[in-house]
């Protein structure tokens, strides 16, 4: 049987909260309201209480199934396990009855918040796994296969236009207007609007589950007046205020409890509803025996004229117990923390918000306990339940600060590991258990109480975090190895990751793996990009520490970490960030810009400065408090735009009528420049895949001030081309080239994601055309064309072996391939791809500036073939550092391919990729090239190389001996001795940029010091009419006008290392030349040989030379 708060029992003593039926099938008993008068006698009995508010004594019945609901009960997701639902469930978690036209004036209604089972006991950094529920749909929005839904999904009921929650309107945000009868210390008097609804948690002891029941206004009861007179010198009790204080509705509890100092003496109140009696204790032994005043508040009267340390004995019916008063205990929050909060601007709100540990010290000792704070600015009241309170936070009400919209509270006693919740009464009326926005710990999924959690990791990576603040990764090497920890190998914890790891990634020369999230989410499906726990580690891989120890081993390793980062929309899960107040605080309150119909999840409400405070602090968490070397921000475009998967009329336009969230972008700007200002050596990533200008610009220049930004045209493009056959890609030949249009507007990041081989996409290596042999050799050179192209690189784990079957999260990659040649060859490859990286810095140094790449020949689309040339800075021998870069994408080899080169001399074959190391048919150039002084293709020098089939190629210069470098200072001398006479000579030679002479049959081409032409001809003599002419071997030449004429051959003495015996240039014979014009067309031939446009040649201002042509149509 039920007793209201404040009614004395049968014995006299009084409750605060009552009690619930003890089992489940009396909570589902409870639920289910009555429809007929034979329902509720063929049960054993169900409680109902009458519109008077007395009590009925009733039996509970003992079945173990609960009854269909039935009309007027709706139905609720519990908080365990998720609920397999199409849609977002509605937030509310307590629920009222109508009522049922039975003579009851409504039916009590017994609902299922939360289940436990036991402590969350772990190491520091120690790990703990539990399945998660699985569910064809969740909650969340993901589909069993971890995708998004691809159907729209509509906004819930309660946020569609014109059905917003109280105290919003649509499109704007308002002040809620406080409601009547509110005092300074709390309700004056009985409340008005929206009926209170009681709640009382207690600890199912037979079930493991939180019951809360709830009810309606006829069950509130003013309190009894106190049995006696109080005693002289007492603190006089307002019984509205304590019945606010009772009811746990009172907005500052600790006006009322606590030590208070009154005419000369101290009163002591405390609410100990289950007490059967208190003392108080005093430093050296002295006691007070308190007096139950009402509603179970005690109080005594202490002779002294100061507040003095205290502590209460608490006698019960289980025994006795001393504890710390929380109320005696001043605010734990100082000013500075709420002004900075209230502004928006608390950069560490972490510090400040969520749980934290404190010890205090008084004259009888130190005391332990937690400090809980929350912003809930609408919120009716505030309580705090766990498992160190029975989870009834009667006793424990939270003080707020109204000026904020904060609430706060130390409680004495808590300490690391307690579980715990808010228990927020919105202006609804209705108490929801929310889960702690700011929890730096959660309980295992499909668990979901907060976790009290203090880090106890010492870092060791000092050396790392030194040089990183002392380095610039975005003009470094950076090749990222991108991991989803439940599937990399499955069923390891953080430590045993960082044990297989570490060694692995450090052995195959990633310099950067970046997590995909490692925030707290409910269902494992969505990858962690539904996330419910912002500042909490995912609890499926042990302690927070744990990721700390993870990170911190790859950081001795030399290996960065990036983050996933999630901060564009978020779960729809009604115990965590939705609704959290019972109105909307994280989320826009219009669904036009508060709900994501593609992804099912809520939108932040990045306008607001709270929310906006929330996501700059969290992104500074992830990086300060867990030493992360950058992050990775996901779905940048869908918060960039306010028409993202909306259709005409399902959005809103920002103040200037445009479709760009203002708002967002200047939460973008603020997260970055915060980043970079407050952790040197970080980078920020967008994944973005629109034409936003100034991604990657810095925030005073106006731009989105990000370090890189995911090349997603790259990538879709590269894709495409390479799953077409090599016969037919000859028609999408610039689909290759055409990134180096814009390669350099940004700086960029070459993903090959997740992303991209998941939901039907399938493997990397399975997205190649032809048989295993070619999957495998195209996978090869597309490695090595990926390497070489400006940019940084990213890869999916698995794809460095060439895993077969796309990815799928609920296992682990295939390993066991490792032991087969052809994926071992590929390993191999990633392997040596990333060490050569690593050592030629001009596959990075200058990256993303168009100085650091040059066409060779952008247009050999008969041949599928590419060649380019890679810059770095100049040396200290005076040269720039350069890699040279053919692929053959078709099937055939290609031999004596002439190939034009910078400096002359040799050159190393570094890559191969038809190595027979790498799984390849050995075709190749015996490990190195000799360049000749015969200029080709715009540079003073040329080789002939063998390209294999379906494969890359990579030469590097030699180094100059001691011999060559004389003989280079020799020639320096000569040339600028020449002087007039090297210009007007027909045959002059014309230095190139290592010093040596590069011999042009026409005439001298201009070249700057990277070897490049400077008049933007290509190695041909500059004629009156302004026409560029090739010197190749023969075909045509392309003039300034557009149109071509026919060049006569030139001329070789018969010992020129380009010609046969016969007295011909190489691969002369039988050859059909085609002319090349602007608009890409003719590009046909299987021997093409116009070499008119290999690259865009710029004049020092960097426009584009007369004449020159970008090669990419």
């Amino acid at each position: 049987m039920r007793r209201l708060l404040g009614e004395p029992a049968a014995d006299g003593r009084h409750r605060g909260a009552p009690t619930v039926p003890a089992s489940p099938a009396a909570a589902a008993a409870a639920a289910a309201p009555t429809t007929d008068a034979t329902a509720g006698a063929a049960a054993a009995g169900t409680a109902t209480v009458p519109a008077d508010g007395a009590t009925k004594e009733t039996s509970v019945s003992t079945s173990d199934t609960p009854p269909a609901p039935t009309s007027g009960v709706t139905d609720e997701a519990t908080s365990g396990p998720e609920t397999p639902s199409a849609r977002p469930e509605s937030d509310a978690q307590d629920v009222r009855s109508e009522p049922d036209g039975t003579g009851d004036d409504y039916g009590a209604s017994l609902i299922e918040v939360e289940r436990h089972d036991g402590p969350l006991s772990h190491p520091p950094t120690g790990d703990r796994r539990a399945a998660s529920g699985s569910a064809p749909v969740s909650a969340s929005g993901r589909g069993a296969s971890g995708g998004y839904p691809h159907a729209p999904v509509p906004p819930p009921e309660d946020m569609q236009v014109g059905a917003l929650p109280p105290g919003r309107r649509t499109g704007e945000e308002v002040e809620l207007a406080p409601r009547p009868g509110r005092s300074a210390s709390g309700w004056s008097g009985e409340p008005q609007g929206d009926p209170e609804v009681l709640r009382a948690a207690a600890w199912d002891e037979a079930s493991g589950s939180e019951r809360v029941v709830t009810s309606r206004p006829g069950d509130r009861r003013p309190l009894d007046e106190p049995a006696g007179p109080a005693a002289p010198h007492t603190r006089p009790l307002d019984l509205d205020e304590a019945a606010d204080v009772v009811d746990g509705l009172h907005r500052t509890p600790q006006a009322l409890l606590g030590a208070h100092a009154f005419e000369g003496h101290v009163t002591v109140r405390t609410l100990q509803p289950e007490a059967t009696g208190v003392e108080v204790l005093l430093p050296g032994g002295a006691t007070v025996p308190m007096t139950h005043e009402t509603g179970g508040i005690w109080v005594a009267v202490l002779d002294r004229e100061s507040v003095p340390a205290y502590r209460l004995k608490v006698s019960t019916d289980t025994g006795a117990h001393v504890v710390d008063e929380a109320y005696r205990h001043g605010p734990s929050l100082g000013q500075t923390d709420l002004h900075l909060i209230g502004e928006g601007r608390h950069e560490e709100l972490w510090r400040a918000l969520g749980s934290h540990v404190m010890t205090v010290r008084d004259e009888l000792g130190e005391v332990t306990g937690t400090r809980f704070a929350v912003w809930a600015p609408h919120a009716e009241a505030v309580h705090v339940v766990g498992d160190f309170n029975g989870w009834n936070g009667a006793t424990h009400a939270l003080r707020a600060h109204d000026d904020v919209g904060v609430w706060e509270l130390f409680v004495p006693g808590v300490r690391e590991g307690a579980h715990y919740k808010y228990d927020i009464t919105g202006p609804d009326g209705v108490r929801r258990a929310k889960a702690d926005p700011m929890a730096r710990a959660s309980e295992v999924p499909p668990f979901t109480n907060s976790v009290v959690t203090v880090s106890t990791h010492r870092w060791g990576d000092g050396e790392w975090m030194a040089a990183r603040a002392a380095g610039d990764i975005h003009h470094g090497p950076m090749s990222v190895y991108e991991v989803h920890l439940g599937s990399w190998r499955q069923g390891l914890g953080y430590t045993e990751i960082a044990d297989q790891l570490v060694p692995y990634v450090a052995e195959m020369g990633f310099t950067h793996v970046e997590l995909m999230p490692v925030m707290q989410h409910p269902y494992g499906g969505s990858w962690g990009y539904h996330v419910t726990g912002y500042y909490a580690a995912d609890s499926r891989f042990g302690h927070e520490d744990g990721l700390r120890y993870l990170v911190d081993r790859l950081h001795q390793a030399g290996v960065g970490v990036i983050l996933d980062w999630v901060p564009g929309h978020f779960a729809t899960d009604p115990w965590a960030l939705a609704r959290f107040d019972g109105t909307p605080i994280y989320e826009h309150p219009d669904p036009r810009k508060g709900w994501h119909p593609e992804w099912g999840s809520y939108i932040f409400d990045f306008g607001r400065p709270e929310v906006r405070n929330f996501l700059v602090a969290n992104a500074t968490y992830w990086l300060e408090e867990f030493h992360a070397d950058g992050l990775r921000v996901d779905g940048v475009a869908s918060m960039l735009y306010l028409d993202y998967s909306r259709d005409e009329g399902q959005w809103l336009p920002n103040r200037h009528g445009g479709r760009e969230n203002l708002e967002a972008v200047a939460l973008l700007q603020e997260a970055n420049a915060t980043a970079y200002r407050r952790s040197p050596g970080v980078v920020m990533i967008a994944e973005e895949s629109t034409s936003w200008p100034g991604v990657t610009a810095p925030t005073d220049e106006g731009g989105l001030g990000f370090g890189f930004k995911w090349n997603m045209g790259w990538m879709h493009d590269t894709l495409g081309y390479l799953g077409a056959s090599p016969f037919t890609r000859a028609h999408q030949h610039h689909a290759l080239t055409f990134s180096l249009v814009y390669a350099f507007g940004e700086k960029y990041i070459l993903p090959i994601s997740h992303d991209e081989v998941v939901h039907g996409k399938g493997s990397l290596v399975r997205k190649m055309s032809g048989d295993v042999w070619q999957k495998f050799a195209t996978t090869r050179a597309f490695l090595a064309y990926q390497w070489s192209h400006p940019g940084k690189q990213l890869l999916f784990m698995g794809s460095e072996f060439a895993q077969a079957r796309e990815w799928a999260d609920g296992g682990s990659l295939s390993w066991e391939l490792t032991e087969q040649p052809e994926h071992a060859g590929v390993q191999a490859l990633v392997r040596d791809l990333n060490r050569l990286y690593a050592e030629l810095p001009a596959l990075w140094q200058i990256d993303h500036h168009e100085h650091g790449f040059s066409w060779l020949d952008a247009n050999d689309a008969g041949r599928n073939q590419y060649s380019y040339l890679r810059w770095g800075n100049e040396g200290e021998d005076g040269l720039r550092s350069v890699v040279a870069v053919v692929v053959n994408f078709s099937g055939i080899p290609h031999h004596q391919v002439h190939v034009g080169l910078p400096y002359g001399g040799r050159w190393r074959e570094v890559l191969n990729t038809d190595a027979e190391v790498y799984g390849g048919s050995g075709q190749g150039n015996l490990g190195a090239v000799e360049a000749v002084d015969h200029g080709h293709q715009g540079q003073p020098f040329s080789a002939l190389v063998t390209v294999p089939p379906l494969g890359a190629v990579w030469l590097v210069p030699d180094p100059l001996t001691e011999e060559e470098q004389a003989e280079r200072d020799e020639q320096q001398r000569v040339a600028a001795g020449a002087g007039d006479e090297a210009e007007a000579s027909d045959e002059a030679e014309a230095t190139g940029s290592d010093g040596r002479p590069a011999t042009a049959t026409d005439a001298a081409d201009p070249v700057d010091e990277n070897g490049v032409d400077t008049d933007g001809l290509d190695n041909g003599s500059s004629h009156a009419d302004g026409a560029s002419r090739t010197d190749d071997d023969a075909g045509t030449g392309e003039l300034g006008d557009g149109s071509t004429e026919e060049l006569a051959h030139d001329e070789l003495p018969a010992d020129h290392p380009f010609v046969t015996e016969g007295g011909q240039p190489i691969d002369h014979e039988e050859r059909t030349t085609v002319a090349t014009l602007d608009d890409g067309e003719g590009d046909t031939g299987a021997d093409q040989t116009d070499f008119s446009r290999f690259g865009v040649r710029r004049r020092e201002d960097g426009a584009p030379a007369p004449g020159a042509d970008t090669g990419n149509d």
